[in-house]
């Protein structure tokens, strides 16, 4: 290919076109920028700095000078919702839902925002129509999800069952865990009204949902327990130990309880003080402590919580080494033995909480869903 000298000429002329559409693309830049208003800036640059409240301020400057930024109205009725300023948020959301000029997909995402402030505002039977129209359409994922929210708000478990399953047929994420303790819910309900076989059977099938689930075994054990079938109720709850150990110590006083009805509270004790050299827990010790002082007397009991303390050194441990003392004690120095306990005692009933892995959450009672972030199985069954 040989090389032509007006192909030189042509280099400059080239350059010339590209610097000139340069220059215009950035006056066409320059002329958006311009007319962007200067409180659009102001409220990302307040975004950024994590100053929400001069955001909103700054974005509803806008808003009032520009109504058709519908991306805007979108971020102001996010902001509202996440300050907890759901009506702000819902009636910005419907003034965007009474728009005609709306894409479809736009109309749809309205729809949702407008779902997830009504559940918000706890108007869940609102809230689920929306997310029930929306299930029929390309957005079937999320309203299927805030759905699933739905149902366990309203303890609507049949139904949450239902949702639980279709997401994890369409999504990434196993809903097993909660599936099975929706059943556990049914089988609540079945036992307080006295339907026995019901309440077995939905934890028969919670179990089939997740053979881990330590809640449906524990229930099974009580159902047994109440017909005073004690042999069943031990069996049962001894399968805690290949699910999950450290659950005993939910159960510790039942088996006790159910030992000491079959008249095998050594064999009882025995049981849980093996349990206990496996899993350190305070709940199984005391009720092993509580065990051994019955059967035994304050004295072995001593050496217990001696044992333990020593091993695990704690406040409540040392709250129950000074009660057995007390049984022993001289009268001379009772007074004393008390006025320590009584400070122990209040001290380690201060750190005596259950905490919730998943937000933190503290609270005196066992949960098997965190009341504050809504998880199941979140709480250790070990005060910390």
């Amino acid at each position: 290919m040989e090389f032509e000298l007006w192909w030189l000429l042509a280099f400059p002329l080239f350059f010339a076109l590209g610097w000139l559409a340069a220059r215009v693309d950035m006056r066409h830049a320059m002329s958006e920028s311009r007319s962007v208003p200067a409180s659009y800036f102001k409220g990302l640059n307040y975004l950024l700095n994590e100053q929400p409240d001069k955001a909103i301020e700054a974005f509803i400057e806008v808003v009032k000078v520009d109504s058709d930024t519908v991306d805007l109205h979108f971020a102001l009725g996010g902001l509202f919702r996440k300050r907890g300023e759901v009506e702000r948020a819902i009636r910005m959301h419907q003034n965007l839902v009474a728009r005609e000029d709306l894409s479809p997909e736009r109309q749809l995402k309205v729809m949702s925002e407008l779902g997830q402030d009504y559940l918000k505002a706890g108007l869940l039977d609102r809230a689920e129509e929306i997310f029930s129209q929306l299930y029929k359409t390309d957005r079937y994922s999320d309203a299927q999800q805030f759905l699933l929210e739905i149902y366990v708000q309203e303890k609507s478990w049949a139904k949450a069952i239902e949702a639980a399953v279709a997401l994890s047929r369409t999504s990434n994420k196993s809903y097993h865990i909660e599936i099975a303790h929706y059943y556990c819910e049914l089988a609540n309900v079945a036992y307080a009204h006295g339907d026995l076989d019901d309440a077995r059977q939905y934890l028969n099938e919670a179990l089939e949902a997740n053979h881990d689930c330590v809640r449906a075994t524990v229930l099974l054990g009580d159902i047994a327990a109440s017909l005073n079938d004690h042999i069943q109720a031990v069996a049962i709850w001894r399968r805690i130990e290949s699910q999950n150990v450290t659950y005993l110590a939910l159960v510790a006083d039942r088996m006790m309880a159910s030992y000491r009805a079959l008249q095998q509270d050594a064999e009882g004790l025995a049981y849980l003080r093996g349990a206990l050299a496996r899993v350190p827990s305070f709940e199984l010790f005391n009720t092993i402590f509580n065990a051994t002082l019955n059967i035994h007397g304050a004295t072995v009991a001593h050496q217990l919580a001696r044992e333990v303390l020593q091993t695990h050194p704690n406040l409540r441990g040392l709250d129950k080494l000074l009660e057995a003392e007390l049984l022993t004690a001289p009268a001379d120095l009772l007074p004393d033995l008390q006025l320590k306990k009584s400070i122990v005692q209040r001290y380690s009933q201060q750190q005596s909480l259950y905490q919730c892995e998943h937000c933190g959450f503290k609270a005196r009672s066992f949960f098997w869903h965190c009341p504050a972030c809504n998880h199941w199985d979140s709480f250790p069954p070990l005060k910390e």
